[in-house]
């Protein structure tokens, strides 16, 4: 027997025996215990925040051993990062769907892709929460600089929605950018206000105040040649 033969045969016999719990081998295995950890810290972190919630709340809600959960995640906070960036992706593939599936009318792009991102929080409060309020809180994510890349990936988004409503903006990469982070801005100080206050404030009032300030810009660079020409005429 040559030695490739023999690991091949080892190899084999290490499959079929990693392969003895409910037809899994033992790295599905551990990979769906991770995916009912994550599911756990959703449902216990949104429902009573991170500060409430201990190693031993996540394994109960998981229905698993705290071995099972260190088996996956060093300490809570690891949990409550890629809970968070997990739930970050969704809601940024919300938006970016409903803008996509949106008219080519500017307007009619900013009322979707903002309805997307306020229904997306309305109808997942415990999301809503992790995101926009206990994640502001977990010191872990800022010493990582979590959340800077976080924003930094909504400007991004931003920049590009901008220049999708206007190709032809008269600005630098650079001005576009800052535009782009101030838009972010405005929109998710109203975002952490309307999930705090229990949403109650009608989504309607919500999305016309977010719906301001992309109007507004609408309208500015749209109007700069006129300005000037009648600049000139005076």
């Amino acid at each position: 027997m040559t030695d490739s033969t023999q690991h091949t045969e080892q190899q084999q016999a290490k499959n079929v025996k990693e392969r003895q719990f409910k037809g899994l081998s033992l790295s599905e295995r551990k990979q769906a215990r991770r995916e009912k950890l994550i599911e756990a810290g959703i449902e216990a972190y949104g429902t009573h925040g991170f500060f409430s919630v201990t190693v031993k709340d996540i394994c109960l809600e998981a229905k698993l051993t705290e071995r099972y959960f260190y088996e996956s995640f060093k300490k809570s906070e690891q949990l409550f990062q890629t809970i968070f960036l997990k739930l970050i992706d969704e809601l940024q593939q919300n938006v970016m769907q409903a803008i996509m599936q949106a008219s080519t009318d500017s307007k009619k792009m900013i009322e979707a892709g903002l309805t997307a991102l306020l229904m997306t929080l309305k109808n997942n409060p415990r999301m809503a929460r992790i995101i926009y309020i206990d994640a502001m809180l977990v010191q872990e994510l800022h010493n990582q600089a979590t959340i800077h890349e976080t924003m930094s990936r909504f400007d991004r988004m931003i920049h590009a929605f901008v220049m999708l409503m206007m190709p032809n903006i008269n600005k630098s990469e650079r001005e576009i950018s800052m535009i782009a982070t101030g838009l972010n801005g405005y929109v998710t100080q109203i975002a952490i206000r309307w999930v705090m206050s229990g949403y109650k404030q009608p989504m309607e009032e919500v999305l016309s105040s977010c719906s301001a300030v992309f109007l507004a810009l609408l309208d500015t660079f749209s109007e700069p040649q006129s300005l000037n020409k009648s600049a000139v005429k005076k």
